[in-house]
């Protein structure tokens, strides 16, 4: 598989199905790390749910109409968060959607762009962000796309940065959130988060998402 330079619509959808399968596949697994805000265990189910509504609506979008697919994206989230996990989420990707909105084409620096939207949105999605949770894997992803994009990176080694800074910070979630530390977790929702840069570098780059 060739190394995908830039975004496009069709690459767009595919990293956004994509990212919805591998919640899918990983849901049981993101639903036993959910021990903080509240342990209810769903972690897993809402983002799966989340996703399952911004595919159904990113369905109903003409595949070649780049605008058509962000707006999509951004409703479908919008409409279909579930939960708390699902309300950030959804913040995460209608950052992401409307930033790529611009461009048919996003190439590394666009995407950093769109990550630092996702960050933004994230951040605003609670009324009083903790560290030590997925707001943590967002912030330190993104700021790795941007040290990359600033040096020139291309997209694939940009979403390598930003995954490797992401794991880092989601290993660290423990040590800073003391629940996790109690219960021999790491954030559930940083580890679904994590999937959607796995989601784009399957696409971008061909490397498989972590079974």
């Amino acid at each position: 598989m060739s190394t995908v330079a830039e975004l496009s619509t069709a690459t767009l959808r595919d990293t956004v199905r994509t990212f919805r399968d591998a919640v899918h596949a990983h849901a049981v697994h993101l639903n036993h790390l959910n021990v903080y805000p509240v342990p209810d265990g769903d972690t897993g189910t809402n983002m799966a749910r989340t996703l399952d509504a911004v595919v159904e609506e990113m369905d109903g979008a003409d595949v070649d109409d780049h605008a058509a697919t962000c707006d999509a994206i951004s409703h479908g989230s919008l409409m279909g968060a579930r939960g708390n996990s699902g309300v950030i989420l959804s913040q995460i990707l209608r950052g992401v959607a409307s930033t790529l909105k611009q461009s048919p084409a996003a190439g590394a620096d666009l995407v950093a762009r769109a990550m630092r939207a996702a960050t933004d949105g994230a951040y605003t999605a609670v009324l009083k962000p903790v560290e030590g949770t997925i707001l943590t894997v967002v912030r330190l992803s993104t700021e790795a796309a941007e040290a990359a994009a600033a040096e020139g990176a291309h997209l694939s080694e940009l979403l390598e940065r930003a995954r490797s800074a992401g794991q880092e910070a989601l290993d660290s979630t423990p040590d800073i959130l003391p629940v996790l530390k109690e219960a021999g977790v790491v954030d559930a929702g940083g580890a679904g988060f994590l999937l959607l840069l796995d989601a784009a570098r399957t696409v971008v780059d061909g490397v498989p998402v972590p079974d």
